[in-house]
């Protein structure tokens, strides 16, 4: 009986150790499973967080110092402009005059608002309202350079005081030198800018520009 005991009890305890490794190989599994699944979620995690960050970087750049030198420039440039042009309503005599006048002033006061709002995403300084927005250099763009194309104090008073065929004359003769210094800088942001809203509209300028010229050279006769 006492050999059938051992026997019985060796046979017990290599079942217990059979059935103890198969347990400890299935936890072993499970454990090691565990980790990998929480380290691919915790990298996916993180490759969900970098791309908003990689998104937002790439749209706040993609634009140079040519692109910001364009808006600072233009801004006030077509301030100039559609100042010019609210002076027609009341003293142009030429029909003619007073619709080119509210064209100019149509399409360049949205474009003020779009390079506005360019210069506050890209955190440059937005020149102020007036012509004391050029820095306080009549004539400047912000970094004191000559802006082409725009008039003086004397020659914006004159206009002011002008009126009737003699208004529509100077307003012509002064809006064909303006818009040829604006045709120059959007030139020039188009050979260097980088912002692609920004060339586009400097392209839409030169195409719009061109032919407003050439209408005021028919409206003057030349």
């Amino acid at each position: 009986m006492a050999p059938r005991r051992s026997l019985f009890r060796r046979t017990a305890v290599s079942a217990a150790i059979a059935t103890a490794a198969t347990v400890l190989a299935a936890c072993s599994s499970s454990g090691s499973s565990s980790p990998s699944s929480e380290h691919t979620g915790h990298s996916r995690e993180a490759m969900s967080t970098a791309t908003p960050s990689s998104t937002a970087s790439a749209a706040q750049g993609g634009h140079n110092a040519q692109d910001v030198s364009f808006a600072q420039g233009m801004i006030p440039h077509h301030r100039q402009a559609v100042a010019m042009a609210e002076l027609a309503a009341s003293r142009a005599k030429s029909q003619q005059v007073k619709d080119l006048a509210d064209k100019i002033e149509q399409a360049q006061d949205p474009e003020i608002d779009t390079m506005s709002e360019w210069l506050r995403t890209w955190g440059a300084k937005v020149p102020d309202a007036g012509m004391e927005g050029m820095e306080g250099m009549e004539g400047m763009d912000h970094s004191g350079s000559p802006m082409p194309g725009m008039m003086s104090d004397d020659e914006m008073d004159k206009l002011k005081g002008s009126s009737g065929d003699a208004f529509d004359k100077a307003f012509l003769q002064m809006m064909i030198d303006h818009h040829e210094g604006a045709i120059a800088m959007a030139k020039a942001e188009r050979a260097k800018g980088a912002y692609g809203p920004a060339t586009t509209m400097a392209k839409s300028i030169v195409t719009s520009q061109s032919s407003e010229i050439t209408g005021m050279d028919k409206m003057l006769g030349e």
